[in-house]
């Protein structure tokens, strides 16, 4: 049997500080920014670069509260505008996306007539999962891209 001097270190344990170290958190998912934060800094952004790599124009967007289209409700909203008179409303009943939402659109100046639900059998709403269905809507009226 041989023996380990004493000022080597023992090549199977593993070093107290090695024992210690704590897994790297993982960093926040963009949905756990608060819902003010969220919107203009990711929501909007992603939007126009997801229309427009749709082949759609580049639409004017604007986040803000105010009353709901058709009925009124005070809400936070994506108020959108795309070329020929073409806007949709993404409402928000809460400052938060995961509450209940709704999808209003319009066409030719007109005010909207028709409130739909939108995303309600969704457990978990993500920043993807907003865009690309947001983007399916609008691209189900035709309005973007070659129809």
């Amino acid at each position: 049997m041989t023996e380990t001097p004493s000022n080597t270190p023992d090549p199977v344990s593993t070093p107290p500080e090695a024992k210690t170290a704590a897994p790297k958190a993982k960093p926040p998912a963009p949905e756990d920014k608060p819902f003010d934060a969220f919107v203009p800094e990711l929501l909007l952004p992603a939007l126009i670069k997801e229309i427009e790599a749709y082949g759609g124009p580049s639409p004017e967007l604007v986040f803000e509260q105010g009353p709901m289209p058709v009925v009124g409700a005070d809400c936070w909203m994506v108020r959108g505008r795309l070329p020929g008179e073409r806007r949709f409303w993404l409402c928000f009943t809460k400052p938060d996306i995961s509450s209940a939402k709704t999808i209003a659109l319009t066409e030719g100046g007109g005010s909207p007539s028709l409130l739909e639900s939108f995303l309600i059998d969704e457990k978990k709403t993500t920043l993807q999962l907003l865009v690309s269905r947001v983007v399916q809507r609008l691209n189900g009226q035709k309005w973007l891209g070659p129809n």
